[in-house]
């Protein structure tokens, strides 16, 4: 895995526009864009009582325990998990080697409507983190490395 690209506003704020997209089209309660070891890059929408950083922690570590049983399946990756609950589902989905997109939705909300909105949302973040590694190759970021708590104030707007 290499490190994520250095990111600038302007590919947070597209990030953003994608997922808020992808949160009204998909009938979606929260949607995080997180890297894998679990540092939340960008999220929109709310579950009332959810501390969102944790959540992209936990879900990104159980996206990486699915990937090591893809490889002891011989299996080159699963591309997604999925959890099932009584009030909300999850839905894990890779946007590229760096980085998944954590989906919590109403368990009353088809998972088809939501796999079908979150593959052109995918792109167009693996898209953009694409555009961000262009401007400067061979420069990242691995905020595992960083040893710190939270990565808000590495990806906070200017003047804010």
């Amino acid at each position: 895995m290499t490190a994520l690209p250095q990111l600038i506003e302007e590919d947070i704020q597209q990030m953003d526009s994608v997922l808020r997209e992808l949160l009204v089209r998909g009938e979606l309660k929260l949607v995080v864009l997180a890297d894998k070891a679990g540092f939340r890059l960008a999220a929109q929408g709310e579950c009332e009582g959810v501390d969102v950083t944790t959540l992209s922690a936990l879900a990104s570590n159980t996206f990486n325990a699915t990937q090591a049983i893809a490889g002891m399946l011989e299996e080159p990756q699963f591309n997604s998990i999925y959890q099932q609950g009584q009030k909300y589902n999850l839905l894990v989905q890779s946007v590229d080697e760096n980085t998944v997109l954590i989906i919590v939705f109403g368990a009353d909300v088809n998972v088809g409507l939501v796999k079908y909105y979150v593959g052109p949302a995918s792109q167009a973040l693996a898209r953009q983190l694409l555009t961000a590694r262009d401007r400067a190759p061979g420069e990242g970021l691995d905020l595992a490395m960083l040893n710190v708590s939270s990565a808000d104030e590495f990806f906070k707007r200017k003047g804010a």
